[in-house]
């Protein structure tokens, strides 16, 4: 039983230091004998602080996985996969939060509440990644989602965040509706909701009549619910509007965190459930649109965070490539590419938050950076050619995985296609580095200095993207672990 606690200690830990942070930030902001102080900074910090424990307990906990089996016939399951993923996210989510604080005293964002949503859906996603149920599932996904709501809309005083985040409310209830809907299906026609149970069910015997339909009915919506989550084709429709509505520090986390945790749910769920081929097959498809659609669009784009957000649905459509596979060769892919476009994606926003301090919004705004910050705009610079696939880039690397995968489990026309479109993003990324080195702007913006959390946490970001391509073995050894714990 001590060795069960152990095992789930991060997950308590990060609930328990929400709650408190949460009681602390209520009392403090509240009382008037300390004249109402801004807690945002000091809880801020106190978060980083909660999620950096939490993934040194997870750590901890490393050796205690041989408890696994106590979990299989439970909602959640522990094994190299769960763990691997589970520090994925928590060293994206400390990533967004340190590039935060700058912001809070630019913007004078005194919402302390902020912090408290990340923590909690940062804990649901955790529970996300080792759900093991659809029931459990379901119940993390919304957990999460509610957290998202909230904060898209954090900016008080912004017409654009209210929209966004109302936006994202109606939408995201939709999505939830389907979502449920699917796990309900399935229910009906099965009677079972554990991954196991379904296994086991839907491959027993041949399943016929009305009971079929049901089953392909409910994973189709599962499919959809998942594919708004993660905002792919054609379930795209609000990204962009949010994306760029929302604060800065919440397009980060929005663009990076769910897609890691509803990755990771919805490869165990197309193995586990047994009916993979399906979702396979709507995976295929999704990722064609995805690809030719954040290439196209990306280039009628002028300003810096909507052109982000049409590159995070072709990521999406990347990414999907690997779970289109159905192979382990088409997991490790996938997991690498996500875990090189959280890093990108990391590098690319806290540049465009070191930006924003003077109020560049338009990417014409960049024009003649390399003259006023150079190193500002080398960095940019690089990220974007690893976003855009060049070597010896980490983002090449994931491509040519992601690539051969496909071409290994025999999608012919997926590779060629991922192939075109990234030729085609070349373009727009390349048109942002033309925009720093060799336009003159109409007004010359003199650029404040970068804060040094930022300045951290782009060096170490900028240090993988570009020590990747001679040194990969490390990453490509665990993300085998985790694709082969997947599958055994």
């Amino acid at each position: 039983m001590f060795n069960l606690f152990l095992a789930v200690s991060p997950e308590i830990f990060i609930i328990n230091a929400t709650f408190i942070l949460l009681i602390h930030g209520v009392v403090f902001s509240t009382s008037k004998k300390y004249d109402y102080p801004p807690l945002v900074s000091n809880v801020g910090w106190l978060g980083l602080l909660s999620v950096l424990i939490t993934l040194l307990l997870l750590a901890a906990g490393a050796p205690l996985l041989t408890i696994a089996h106590f979990f299989w016939n439970h909602f959640f399951r522990r094994d190299n996969f769960t763990y691997f993923c589970q520090i994925f996210l928590l060293l994206s989510t400390a990533g967004t939060i340190s590039m935060c604080f700058d912001f809070f005293e630019q913007e004078r964002f005194d919402a302390f509440e902020f912090i408290v949503l990340i923590l909690l859906s940062t804990r649901s996603m955790l529970f996300m990644i080792s759900a093991y149920d659809s029931i459990a599932m379901y119940l993390a996904i919304e957990l999460q989602s509610l957290c998202f709501y909230v904060i898209a809309a954090s900016k008080r005083k912004s017409e654009f965040s209210t929209e966004a985040g109302s936006k994202y409310l109606i939408l995201g209830a939709f999505s939830s509706g389907i979502l449920l809907f699917g796990c309900s299906m399935i229910y009906g026609s099965t009677g079972a909701t554990h991954f196991d149970q379904l296994a086991k069910i839907l491959t027993g015997y041949e399943i016929t009549g009305a009971r079929s339909s049901g089953i392909y009915m409910g994973i189709l919506f599962i499919a959809v619910g998942f594919l708004f989550k993660i905002t792919a084709v054609p379930f795209h429709m609000w990204a962009p509007d949010i994306y760029e509505g929302s604060p800065t520090p919440v397009t980060a986390f929005l663009s990076i965190a769910p897609k890691i945790s509803i990755s990771a749910n919805i490869s165990r769920v197309s193995i586990y459930g047994s009916y993979g081929a399906t979702l396979q097959q709507i995976f295929f498809f999704c990722s064609i649109a995805s690809m030719i659609l954040g290439a196209l669009a990306a280039m009628a784009q002028t300003k810096v965070k909507r052109l982000l957000a049409y590159s995070s649905i072709g990521h999406v459509g990347y990414i999907r490539t690997g779970l289109s596979c159905g192979t382990i060769e088409g997991i490790q892919s996938l997991l690498i590419g996500i875990f090189i476009y959280a890093l990108m994606t990391i590098d690319a926003f806290a540049i465009v938050l070191a930006l924003r301090q003077t109020r560049v919004k338009y990417i014409a705004d960049l024009g003649a950076l390399a003259k006023t910050n150079p190193i500002l705009a080398i960095t940019f610079s690089i990220t974007m050619f690893s976003y855009a696939g060049i070597p010896p880039l980490a983002g090449f690397c994931s491509k040519f995985y992601l690539f051969f995968a496909a071409l290994g489990c025999g999608a012919y026309f997926l590779a060629p296609v991922g192939v075109v479109t990234s030729v085609i993003g070349r373009f727009y990324y390349i048109r942002l580095a033309k925009r720093m080195f060799f336009d003159t702007p109409r007004t010359w913006i003199l650029y404040e200095p970068m804060d040094r959390d930022k300045s951290l946490l782009l060096a170490m970001t900028s240090s993988f993207i570009t020590s990747f391509f001679p040194y990969p073995s490390p990453l490509f050894s665990v993300t085998h672990q985790m694709a082969l714990s997947l599958y055994l």
